[in-house]
């Protein structure tokens, strides 16, 4: 599964100076260093990307497609010129990437507008037992207002999806849609998400993927994931909150009806009817995200800048580190497959006796801030049998030393909390 082939600590800078471009991790908590390890739930961001969006309101705010001044065309650049460099930093063409809000209106926009269309009584929708909230909830509304079922690919004992079982749901014929995360932000698990559309386009199946876990950490290439369907974020690959993308095929997207109606998205409008702009203006009505469109930018350019093999091979040796200290503390289970291959760069975990909540409580008192709750993956925690674990999740700014902290600081809440 693996392709990667930098090496572990292959990041082109120091890691010191990596760190210097992200002001937040100049922070004391409680008097300590900042030790910041909470990645998948959002990232922190880079001076160039808060000063992409301090520019464009400085010195180009203005409304784009529009206007002929100055200002405009600037604002028109910035903005579609981070469409290119999203679309090449995931080997798309710019028409088959739309600007959302974020992952889940991504996910939302395929369901209110393909879904509908080809989601019929009857029908199946199959998602993972691993999926975020965001690629459940749709669904089950979906399946609900349209009469479909949905099914669940469940998982092994080591966090992997049960590909039989796939096939086995697949066999029955009526699956339109499986909706699926390429990196689980519970378990970590990377999942063959090429293979697994192979299998659904075989049984006659489109593919719609939750990459928001993914494209921060990984070298993606859509073309190569087999996918209709590809949904993202900005604010967890160290762009900002408020801006998203959905990707699709563009036959598909070309057959699709808008998703909101308004400016922008038409090409004209008469008194009775209206047609619609070209792609993918005609999913972008109303004045998007212009300023977080330029600070996503920026983003790409920083990552692209670090390279995504080297921001893999970086972020895997980390977690193998994690593994092996986390994994040394008694009374601590570790979820999700064993092999840092086989995981992207997070760790999720319980600790015997001790509440998720009060171990992220101890960590920040020691300025480790993690993640602790049921991460929007209530059913895939029924199925670990835990209401809440904690997460400890990674960027390129981090390295061993934060892992250190970490192990100190859960080290310290089992002995407040004793046995």
């Amino acid at each position: 599964m693996e392709t990667v082939t930098a090496t572990a600590g292959s990041l082109p800078r120091g890691l010191a100076e990596i760190r210097a471009d992200f002001p937040v991790l100049a922070r004391r908590i409680n008097g300590k260093p900042l030790v910041y390890v909470d990645n998948a739930a959002t990232s922190q961001k880079p001076a160039s990307v808060i000063e992409a969006i301090s520019s464009y309101y400085r010195e180009s705010n203005a409304n784009i497609h529009r206007s002929m001044h100055a200002l405009a065309a600037e604002a028109t650049e910035l903005y579609e010129g981070a469409r290119s460099r999203v679309a090449a930093f995931v080997g798309a063409s710019p028409e088959e990437i739309v600007f959302v809000r974020n992952a889940t209106e991504a996910i939302n926009l395929v369901r209110f507008t393909w879904a509908r269309e080809h989601v019929d009584a009857g029908d199946t929708v199959l998602v993972t037992r691993m999926e975020h909230h965001s690629n459940v909830v749709p669904w089950q509304l979906l399946c609900a207002e349209q009469g479909a079922r949905l099914a669940y690919v469940e998982l092994d004992a080591e966090g992997r999806l049960d590909l039989d079982g796939l096939d086995a749901l697949l066999a029955t014929g009526d699956v339109k849609l499986i909706a699926l995360t390429q990196v689980s932000n519970v378990l970590g698990t990377i999942n063959p998400v090429a293979e697994i559309a192979a299998r659904a386009h075989a049984a006659g199946a489109k593919v719609l993927v939750d990459g928001a876990q993914a494209v921060p950490q990984l070298p993606v290439d859509l073309g190569q994931t087999g996918a209709d369907f590809y949904a993202f974020t900005g604010h967890k690959m160290l762009g900002p909150t408020g801006i998203g993308v959905l990707w699709g095929r563009r036959e598909l997207l070309e057959e699709m009806p808008p998703f909101l109606g308004g400016g922008s998205m038409i090409r004209m409008v008469a008194d009775d009817h209206s047609t619609w702009a070209a792609l993918p203006a005609k999913f972008e009505a109303g004045t998007p995200a212009i300023a977080e469109a330029a600070g996503l930018g920026a983003a790409v350019d920083y990552l692209s800048g670090l390279g995504m093999d080297s921001v893999r091979a970086h972020e895997r040796d980390l977690t193998a580190y994690a593994l092996e200290r986390l994994g040394a503390i008694d009374r601590l289970t570790i979820y999700g497959p064993e092999d840092a291959s086989e995981r992207g760069s997070l760790v999720s975990f319980t600790v015997a006796g001790v509440h998720p909540h009060d171990i992220a409580e101890i960590c920040n008192r020691e300025a480790v801030a993690i993640r602790a709750g049921h991460h929007c993956a209530q059913p895939l925690m029924r199925q670990l049998g835990v209401p809440a674990t904690a997460r400890a999740s990674f960027s390129v700014y981090n390295g061993r030393d934060d892992v250190d902290r970490l192990t100190a600081a859960l080290e310290a809440a089992i002995t407040i909390f004793g046995t």
